[in-house]
């Protein structure tokens, strides 16, 4: 088990940037791969972006591809999401995940992933 907490969210308005950390609680963190997904008011919540535990691999949505980078320090046990060119369709509370032996073909998949945050608010106006 791990936890997670996220901060970084906040209003902004389209175009700016924000940047999104998921710190975890213990050190083994560096063998998590680490997901970050988003839910938008009466949608349902959809994969970001993602990465591997070591960093190897990563996943992009397209709608965010060129826009939004992931990357992590292990050595801070933390996992950041780089957002810019922010969007009004962007607006939603994001979530971190994280899980061992998460495969590269899996890193999207919500399924894989046991331990989450509670979230952080990205609103952005038009």
């Amino acid at each position: 088990q791990v936890q997670l907490v996220e901060s970084g969210g906040g209003l902004v308005q389209a175009g700016g940037s924000l940047r999104l950390s998921c710190a975890a609680s213990r050190r083994a963190f560096s063998s998590y791969a680490v997901g970050w997904f988003r839910q938008a008011p009466g949608k349902e919540r959809e994969p970001v972006a993602a990465i591997s535990w070591n960093g190897g691999t990563t996943y992009y949505a397209d709608s965010v591809k060129g826009r939004f980078t992931i990357s992590r320090d292990n050595a801070k046990n933390t996992v950041y999401l780089q957002m810019n060119s922010l969007k009004p369709e962007d607006t939603a509370l994001y979530y971190c995940a994280a899980d061992l032996l998460v495969s590269d073909y899996n890193l999207i998949s919500q399924d894989e992933y046991h331990n989450w945050g509670q979230g952080t608010q990205v609103t952005v106006s038009s």
